[in-house]
């Protein structure tokens, strides 16, 4: 039986939603017409094996930028890269419009992030739910996929990990870590990326209502 329910934060509860439609613009304007699903899915995957710190930079953007264009058949040069990276930088973020079915979830709610020490503001200014636990990457000096990191959220839970469910959106850094300490773990698969990985998906945080 689930007795706690943990989440990611990071295109989990909060996205940017300018961000696509930005690239989209700075990719017509040198000539290139890339869909809006190619261009996600191509970014979320690559986001997967690219490692984010917790404060980026544009070193680190600008290296990210040069990988995605390649990934979508571009040559790179400094301008376009450049201005991705302008065009992007310092986007808002906001909650995705199905995290209101949070509130119908009867139990304690947690938070495991990779996310600087702005995260209880940004989750206060864009989550309308009670989290008894907010536990991010820079406050407690550990990241994921480290198993320790989820070792901790276990902890804090007071709970076993099978009575623990985690959601997140990365294979890589949310489901695997999480399934090999036993965690029930969920994975939120919005865009449909990840027809084929055999993981418990979901598609819309409402389906995880009838899960736990």
């Amino acid at each position: 039986m689930s007795k706690v329910v943990f989440f990611d934060v990071a295109n989990t509860l909060l996205y940017k939603p300018d961000l696509y439609p930005r690239m989209e613009e700075v990719l017509r304007k040198h000539g290139y017409n890339v869909s809006h699903e190619e261009l996600e899915r191509k970014h979320r995957l690559l986001s997967e094996v690219i490692i984010f710190p917790d404060q980026t930079s544009r070193a680190f953007y600008m290296h990210f930028n040069t990988e995605l264009l390649y990934l979508l058949g571009i040559v790179p040069d400094e301008k376009i890269v450049t201005e991705l990276f302008e065009a992007c930088t310092y986007l808002p973020w906001a909650g995705f419009p199905d995290i209101d079915a949070l509130r119908e979830i009867n139990l304690p709610k947690g938070i495991l992030s990779n996310w600087d020490i702005t995260l209880p503001e940004k989750l206060k200014e864009h989550v309308n739910s009670h989290f008894s636990w907010i536990l991010g990457s820079q406050l407690k000096g550990i990241r994921k996929p480290d198993p320790a990191f989820f070792k901790i959220m276990v902890e804090s839970a007071g709970c076993e990990p099978g009575e623990l469910v985690y959601v997140g959106d990365s294979v890589r850094l949310d489901i695997v870590p999480a399934l090999q300490m036993g965690i029930r773990a969920i994975l939120i698969d919005r865009p449909g990326i990840y027809p084929n990985s055999g993981l418990t998906r979901i598609s819309n945080m409402k389906q995880l209502i009838n899960l736990i």
